[in-house]
């Protein structure tokens, strides 16, 4: 049946559809009510050019360029991303605990903190975390349990760790220590991530939320961890990236849950944030897809007969949304631009504007700042 899948960010009915596992009617809203009035939603956004894979589309909002070649997932971005910008060109100078990257466990998005732009680079990363592969019961078995080798092992672990290692120092520009952190932050950082690894093992993260059993998806998790960092560093740049709605290539059903409990999340956020003294009534959240779905099914079909969608560079593969809500007096409230207008490229230009820091930046953004949302 026809409805709503994202009923915390946009008014409107959800589907009536017992078969879509019940998350959509047990799960209950996030925020009492929609997103959509606390600022403005491009209704008609695009990823107009590139490959519509998810790396690539996630490179092009981070560094606010589009990529027209297919990427190399094994290297950096060749243009410089938003945390870079932010670390050099704000002032006073960002720290690194100011700006985070929190990704969840698919694909190469560690690679995204900075880039090999010259004059850029490692020393302007964000913090990056991964927490929902680390976090956790096998994370901690892996870490802080770890097995006895014998010595043929012990031999061939030794060489992975030496070609790892020459691996690791060899993507440094000449100059370039990595993403760095004083003293007291990297002492900040250990306790912080060590208090996480207690609470999880302890049972404290089991369901955070305290949803219905069995909601608490990846993405949500990844939500929470991104509210973790906000608790304790209140980061003036946070970018996090939901990824459990891949599934829509092989279960359309699947796809529909996680696309609503990815809105409870970002709801979750939302209402977090205006619940965080020093954040509250002073933050810009900004929402997006990394690209959209094809027009035209494919023909893997799920358990309930639905067929499975991919992305392909078709028109609708390019049409996705951009939510940007704030602080009234600040961003225009409740407002919905519904003819086309807006792209992924422009995410880093509006997030340098909001934060101050475009007016240092080198002209070599092609976007544009969203001024419709902007007072």
């Amino acid at each position: 049946s026809e409805g709503n899948l994202m009923p915390n960010l946009i008014a409107g009915t959800e589907p009536i559809s017992p078969d879509l596992l019940g998350s959509i009617s047990q799960l209950p809203p996030a925020f009492a009510t929609p997103l959509e009035q606390f600022g403005t939603v491009y209704k008609e956004f695009r990823f107009k050019q590139g490959p519509t894979g998810h790396y690539n589309a996630h490179a092009t909002a981070i560094t606010g360029v589009y990529n027209n070649a297919d990427v190399n997932i094994q290297q950096r971005p060749s243009s410089p991303t938003v945390f870079e910008f932010y670390r050099k060109h704000n002032t006073p100078v960002g720290s690194a605990t100011n700006a985070w990257w929190v990704s969840d466990a698919l694909g190469p998005y560690p690679a995204l903190n900075y880039s090999d732009y010259p004059g850029y680079g490692a020393m302007y990363g964000a913090n990056f975390i991964q927490p929902t592969s680390i976090i956790s019961q096998s994370g901690f078995n892996s870490l802080g349990t770890p097995k006895v080798f014998d010595t043929e092992e012990q031999t061939k672990i030794a060489n992975m760790q030496e070609f790892l290692d020459g691996n690791f120092s060899s993507q440094f520009q000449a100059g370039d220590a990595g993403v760095t952190n004083s003293s007291e932050e990297t002492l900040q950082i250990e306790n912080f991530v060590a208090r996480l690894f207690s609470e999880a093992i302890q049972g404290q993260h089991n369901n955070p939320w305290n949803i219905p059993s069995g909601f608490m998806s990846s993405d949500m998790y990844n939500i929470f961890y991104a509210e973790k960092v906000i608790e304790e560093f209140k980061p003036e740049l946070l970018v996090v990236n939901m990824q459990d709605v891949d599934i829509c290539h092989q279960n359309f059903s699947g796809y529909c849950n996680n696309l609503r409990m990815a809105d409870y999340a970002l709801a979750h956020l939302w209402d977090f944030i205006q619940n965080t003294p020093g954040m509250a009534d002073d933050t810009i959240l900004i929402a997006a897809p990394e690209h959209g779905r094809n027009l035209e099914t494919n023909t893997v079909m799920d358990a309930n007969g639905r067929f499975a969608i991919d992305h392909t560079n078709d028109e609708m593969s390019r049409r996705i949304f951009c939510a940007i809500l704030g602080p009234n007096g600040i961003v225009n409230q409740n407002s919905a631009i519904n003819e086309e207008l807006g792209e992924s490229i422009d995410i880093v230009p509006t997030i340098a504007n909001v934060l101050g820091f475009d007016t240092e930046m080198p002209p070599i953004l092609p976007g544009n700042v969203l001024e419709e949302a902007l007072i």
